[in-house]
Order: structure tokens, then C-alpha cells, then sequence
């Protein structure tokens, strides 16, 4: 299981990339690989603010339908179009192929993100 010690993640297996005021957000390498074969996702509106917890995107697989949700608050900046066209490229690559990139409205909510060898600990938990 690849978990890059760079990013931040969540308990609901997202990835959480911090450059500046600006994040970018995916799936991670366990969640592509427990949904399966990803076939489509459903893009959120760019300039829509969100808040921490909210649905963010829909995802659908060969095996279920999954929201994601956001690790933190901000407005989205863009959203990844080239999921429209290959959504599979999450499952080639979570890590590579970012879902949203949102400005960062609260930085202290990416306290409550976990470091990679936390979220390690929770898919061993899972496994």
C-alpha cells in the first residue's frame, strides 16, 4: 500500500496535498483499491464553497457509488476535468491524479489531519 509521507490524510481515506494557501484533494491507494474499477465522478461546481465534512465529489465503481468528503473548508479552485474522461486514472494513480484543488479558508483545521504514519495505523486497523 503506497502512502507518501508528504501528504495529509483523513479518516474516510483522503489525501490532502498543502501548497501555500491552496490544497489539492484525492483518494487514497486504499480507497482505490476497496472501491474497485472507478468508472465514474461526479465534480463539484468550481467557486463553491465547501466546509469541512461536506460531500464533495461522487464516485462511482464497478462495486459502489461513494461520496468524499472534505477534509477542510475553502472554496474550489478546480476541479480535475480529465476524471470526466478517464476516471480509471484514479485507480492507475490516487496519488498523481488529485480529485479538487481548493483555497484554504481555516489552516488550523489541517491540525486535525492525520500524518501518513497515523493513517497507516487505521488501514492496518482495517485491513
Amino acid at each position: 500500500m503506497n502512502i507518501p509521507k508528504e501528504l495529509l490524510y483523513t479518516n474516510d481515506h483522503e489525501w490532502l496535498k498543502v501548497d501555500g494557501d491552496k490544497a489539492y484533494i484525492g483518494i487514497t491507494d486504499y480507497a482505490q483499491h476497496s472501491m474497485g474499477d472507478i468508472v465514474f465522478v461526479e465534480l463539484p461546481e468550481v467557486d463553491t464553497e465547501i466546509a469541512v465534512g461536506e460531500s464533495l465529489v461522487v464516485i462511482e465503481s464497478v462495486k459502489a457509488v461513494s461520496s468524499v468528503f472534505s477534509p477542510i473548508s475553502g472554496t474550489i479552485l478546480e476541479a480535475n476535468e480529465e476524471l470526466e474522461e478517464s476516471p480509471e486514472s484514479l485507480n492507475e494513480d490516487p496519488y498523481t491524479n488529485y480529485i479538487v484543488a481548493i483555497t484554504i479558508s481555516n489552516k488550523e483545521e489541517l491540525k486535525e489531519l492525520l500524518s501518513a504514519d497515523e493513517y497507516e495505523k487505521i488501514c492496518k486497523e482495517e485491513e
